[in-house]
């Protein structure tokens, strides 16, 4: 099978694809020509839910799911708003080093022991939801500082903003250093045959520490940044966003089997969901419109990723011909 038939790269590039043109195709619905402001805030979509995507999907391409993200989501918004009023620096950095923590945590937990990582990181996220509950009584708290909330949502260039070029550079600077090192390559090693990689010389455990505390990053720094733009913190974001995340990934050509996957692809995911939502928000479209659009991309992803009915495809194609 030649190179872009490949799932990682087949399926984010149509699923992107589709979305774009769907986009695109939008006056013909509404009557109205495209703005800069609708491509800014399809942007500020992936702005939120970016940061979410991606510590998801790495753990994903190295055959552990980190259901924990949410809550580090939340309980990182909730540090930077409390602790960052009078100076944002000091909330973000507190946000920043507790989802770290929270994320060796957990990784040692599961490489030291071998367990997997769906118990270790429920219990997590249930329990960060309560820590986060437990520090504003479990009450949304304000955040005052209106200078950087309204900093960090400062259009630039009409279609983007601080937030938004920070996520697509960490995207950009990620996908750099796993395509040009042997960590990207050791984390589809991992994910693929773990014990044939340890065979083959592969530090899983290291890896796995370092893989959930840069998810752990990820996450409660996108949460500090939510918040910041928000103006407020809220104890429980629920679970949309997890879901979100994990359409995202799976679009982006992540596998649930583990060892497949990329960064540019997981960015082509996140993509596809933000733009998916100014779609519906433009055309105002009911919500389960979208929803429909997900699942039929997902089974588009099944069709894909199923080798036995893609033989089966090609059997009949034959038999046709």
């Amino acid at each position: 099978m030649i190179r872009h038939s490949r799932p990682e790269v087949l399926v984010p590039g149509v699923a992107l694809g589709v979305t774009i043109v769907l986009f695109l195709a939008l006056p013909l619905r509404t009557g109205q020509l495209l703005t800069p402001f609708d491509a800014y805030n399809a942007l500020q979509v992936l702005a939120r839910l970016g940061p979410l995507i991606l510590a998801l999907g790495l753990t994903m391409i190295a055959g552990e799911f980190d259901l924990s993200v949410v809550g580090t989501y939340a309980f990182g918004g909730m540090l930077a708003v409390t602790y960052g009023q009078g100076h944002w620096t000091l909330g973000l950095a507190l946000a920043l080093a507790a989802g770290v923590a929270v994320g060796v945590v957990q990784g040692v937990i599961i490489a030291r022991f071998r367990i997997s990582s769906m118990p270790v990181t429920l219990a997590t996220y249930i329990s960060l939801l309560g820590l986060t509950s437990s520090l504003s009584g479990g009450l949304s708290k304000t955040f005052d500082n209106a200078g950087v909330t309204l900093w960090v949502d400062r259009p630039i260039l009409q279609v983007f903003s601080p937030r938004s070029l920070l996520v697509l550079v960490v995207f950009v600077l990620l996908a750099v250093v796993l395509a040009g090192t042997r960590w990207g390559r050791e984390i589809r090693a991992i994910g693929g045959d773990r014990r044939a990689s340890r065979v083959s010389g592969v530090r899983d455990d290291r890896l796995l520490v370092g893989l959930f505390a840069l998810s752990g990053l990820l996450a409660a720094g996108g949460g500090a940044l939510l918040n910041f733009s928000l103006g407020s913190a809220n104890p429980d974001p629920g679970v949309q966003p997890l879901i979100l995340a994990a359409v995202a990934a799976l679009l982006g050509g992540v596998s649930l089997a583990g060892g497949r996957g990329s960064v540019l692809g997981l960015l082509a995911g996140a993509l596809t969901i933000a733009f998916l939502a100014q779609i519906v928000t433009v055309a105002a479209l009911p919500t389960y419109v979208s929803q429909l659009f997900y699942a039929l991309l997902l089974a588009g992803v099944v069709a894909v990723d199923a080798p036995g009915l893609r033989r089966g495809v090609v059997r009949l194609g034959k038999a046709l011909r």
